[in-house]
Formats: C-alpha cells, structure tokens, sequence
C-alpha cells in the first residue's frame, strides 16, 4: 500500500505497525477528539426515516442554518460535499486567470485541483534562506514583474501546515491586489469568537472573494463530508450549474443544521484546544532534536533534528502511534511532521512514544 498523501489513513498505518487499524492512535488527521456531538447523532437518527426521498437541491433549511451562524444571507451561501468539492469550482474559476499564486507550504489539494482545470501554479514560498518559517508577507511582498495580470490567490487561514493565524488587516490589502481571493478557513472554528480573524463580515464588500469552511474537522464528522462557500450569489449561483444537483446527502445536512446552533459544544472544545495544546507544546519541546512552531490550530508542526518519516516509523512499529510525515508539501521534506492536538491522555502517550524512540 503506497505512503497517503493525507492524514488520517490507519489502514495504511496498521500495514507498517502490523495490528489492526483499530489499534492506531491517529495524530496525522486534524479532527477534533470530542465530538462528534450528541446533537449531530441525534439529528442523523431522526432523519434516517428520510433516506428514501431525494434532498432539495437548493438545501434551504441548511442554507438558512449556516447564514444564521454568520449573520449573512442565505444567498450568500453554498453547502458542499466537503470544502474539496467546492475547491474544485474555485479551480475552475482560477483557470479562467492568467495564474494562480499559491504561498508555500500549501494544502495539496490546492494544486491537484487547479491542475485539473489546466491553471498556471506560481507558488511563492515563505520558507527564509535560514530555513526558518516565515508569514504571508514574507511569501507575497514585492511579487515580481513578469508575473502577469489577471492573476489569483488561495490561502488558508489558519494556515496549514503551520498553524499560523493572519489578521484580517494583513489579508485585506490583497483583496485590493489579485482578481479572485479564495480563503480556506477550514481551521477557523478551533478559535473562540474574539480571537477569530474571518473575512465573512467583509463578504458583501469584495465580490472577488470566496470563503470557504469545513464542518467535518470542528464536529468530528470527516465522513459524513460536509462544508459550505461563502460569497457572491452571482457566483455561486454559476457553481450549481456546473455540479451535481444533490451534493449533499440528507443525513449530513440534518446533522449540519443541528450542530451550528450548539453553543455547548463549541464551548467545551474551546475549554478543550488552548490548555491542550499548550501543554503538548511544552511537552514537545522538551525532547531533544524537536522543535516545534507556535500555531493557532489544532495542530502542531514541528520540526525534526532526523528523518520523519524514519521517526513516523518506529512510532507504528513500537507503540501503534501515527504521525503526519510532511513529505507532501516539497518546502518542508522530510524534517518537519504535524501531530493533531488530542485528548490529554492521548497526547501524554505520543510524548512518551517519541521520548522512547
């Protein structure tokens, strides 16, 4: 079975490790380990009667759901069969410009995506010649002059793999600068309220920008697959004609509509996050030939005095523990890996796992 190109594949992992799949502890996929909620599970029960009938392709109540948590407009929204199939009419929007500026390390998927619609990739990288990390500005100030017109921008926000959280300030003068502005704020919900940096309440000003948001990662929910765009109904109302009339499936969006209300959990996974990862941040500090990067998300990069993918290894092999090798993002090779932030107790054993080896 050949190495994933995304976390979260213990079938894989359990081929390495030699158990079975529900023996690994998963640390390679950016979902949350509290849900998912007792809400989403109680709504999917209730809607199982409903299997035999289609869904409405317009999806009005779930519409109407997501722009009451953001304050917007219904028409201003589009749900998706997860923030990847909505990535894919983005890619065919950006194959209509000149190029396509991607700040590296990036998502994969952002280039798998554009490929298929034939776009130019220019990827500017916010490594520095020290090999240190640096920030959006470092990867998009003084672009240089062959890069042509008209041109457009995917970013994630918080930034993956880093965890690095940009303010709205540092992002809006961009608005200004590229012809189509895509934002993947997949990660955005693991921040409280006031601590959030989303462009949604700037979305009526700027009909050149396109948010985009999960709602598998913060619910636990990655196989129901389910997320939603943000941005002009001229636009989005162009994305229907090009898709599937029914891309999501009744039980996904009944559990969409119960869980954005739920305050109490998003509460309890904001209590959760903070503490959690501070203390796997100052636990993975302490082993030596770790450096780890201070990040918003929750996740942690870090970076690695030996091989990852060496470290990814022995991990599977000696305690059943599975890690994000970054071999995918080219910037970073094979000396950085992404572990998910978990359970306390989860997180005592990936320390202890990476201690030992």
């Amino acid at each position: 079975m050949n190495r994933p190109r995304h976390g979260g594949n213990p079938s894989w992992a359990a081929t390495v490790a030699g158990c079975p799949p529900s023996l690994i502890l998963d640390f390679s996929a950016s979902i949350s380990p509290l849900g998912p909620p007792p809400t989403a599970l109680a709504a999917i029960k209730l809607q199982i009667a409903d299997l035999t009938n289609y869904p409405d392709p317009n999806y009005p109540e779930l519409c109407q759901a997501i722009a009451d948590h953001h304050q917007i407009d219904a028409d201003w929204v589009l749900p998706g069969n997860g923030a990847a199939e909505l990535l894919t009419w983005a890619a065919l929007e950006f194959s209509k410009l000149n190029a396509t500026i991607i700040p590296t390390p990036a998502f994969g998927d952002y280039s798998r995506s554009l490929q298929t619609f034939g776009s130019r990739i220019i990827t500017r990288s916010m490594i520095m010649p020290n090999g240190e990390i640096s920030d959006l500005d470092f990867a998009l100030r003084h672009l240089p002059d062959e890069i042509p017109r008209s041109l457009g921008l995917i970013i994630n926000n918080p930034h993956n793999p880093t965890g690095q959280i940009w303010s709205v300030e540092t992002i809006v003068p961009y608005l200004e600068q590229f012809d189509l502005v895509v934002i993947d704020e997949s990660f955005m919900d693991f921040l409280p309220p006031a601590e959030q940096q989303s462009l949604i309440p700037l979305i009526t000003q700027y009909p050149n920008l396109v948010i985009l948001r999960s709602l598998t990662k913060f619910y636990s929910l990655p196989g129901l697959r389910l997320g939603y765009c943000i941005a002009h109904p001229d636009r989005l109302n162009r994305w229907k004609s090009w898709r599937d009339p029914w891309p999501v499936n009744t039980l996904a969006a009944a559990a969409a509509i119960a869980v954005l209300p739920d305050t109490q959990f998003q509460q309890l996974t904001w209590d959760w996050l903070a503490p959690a990862r501070d203390r796997l941040f100052q636990a993975l500090s302490q082993i030596a030939g770790l450096h780890p990067q201070p990040g918003a998300a929750n996740f942690i990069l870090v970076r690695s005095d030996r091989s990852a993918t060496e470290l990814q290894t022995k991990l599977l092999q000696q305690h059943q523990v599975l890690i994000r090798d970054c071999i995918s993002f080219p910037e970073l090779g094979d000396r950085f890996f992404r572990v998910a932030v978990r359970t306390v107790a989860e997180n005592d054993r990936l320390v202890a796992a990476l201690q030992s080896v």
